[in-house]
């Protein structure tokens, strides 16, 4: 049981992160395949494209995943013929293996244990991946998923290696000159 300073930290750490900047956050992986598994079966798979862990913070918004799904699907990437990182997983027909992953939103600023209160609750943050799925189909691309909430197995061929971290906060920074669009 957590003694009650334990708990009012809890309190102070989640109230302090509802002030923060909230940040949809995603890792992506160009991969050559990829499968995920629960319990021993197979419930997500594909053979070229982009892994998207995705961790969705509290406060996060529709807005937020509608502009990073629309950059996980744009983001120029993959080889063109002359082996430039130049082509979308969108322009190259590949696919999308989605995995929610709060873990993402780790603070280990203090001790060794990792805080996790970030994280949007399971239910908000469920809706958001859900929907994050739901932005990358809209944009043309193929999605498997993961299941939200369970122990996963994820297995995938880095292609390159090529891994990219793209928080929704970078769509309010601009890019000193350039547009700040996608």
């Amino acid at each position: 049981m957590r003694s009650r300073e334990s708990r009012a930290s809890s309190a102070d750490d989640r109230s302090a992160s509802s002030e923060r900047e909230a940040i949809l956050r995603a890792v992506l992986q160009r991969v050559s395949r990829a499968s995920v598994s629960v319990a021993g079966e197979t419930v997500g798979e594909i053979e070229g494209g982009l892994v998207v862990l995705l961790g969705v913070q509290d406060g996060d918004t529709e807005e937020d995943g509608r502009w990073l799904a629309s950059k996980c699907a744009q983001l120029r990437i993959f080889e063109d013929g002359d082996g430039r990182m130049n082509r979308s997983v969108l322009e190259t027909s590949g696919a999308v293996l989605l995995i929610s992953q709060f873990t993402l939103l780790a603070d280990c600023r203090k001790g060794r244990r990792p805080s996790f209160t970030r994280a949007a609750r399971p239910q908000e943050g469920e809706e958001l991946y859900e929907q994050f799925a739901v932005f990358l189909r809209d944009d043309g691309l193929t999605v498997s998923m993961g299941r939200f909430g369970a122990r996963m197995v994820v297995e995938l061929a880095n292609d390159g290696p090529v891994t990219i971290v793209i928080d929704s906060s970078e769509r309010h920074r601009s890019r000193g000159g350039g547009s700040g669009g996608v």
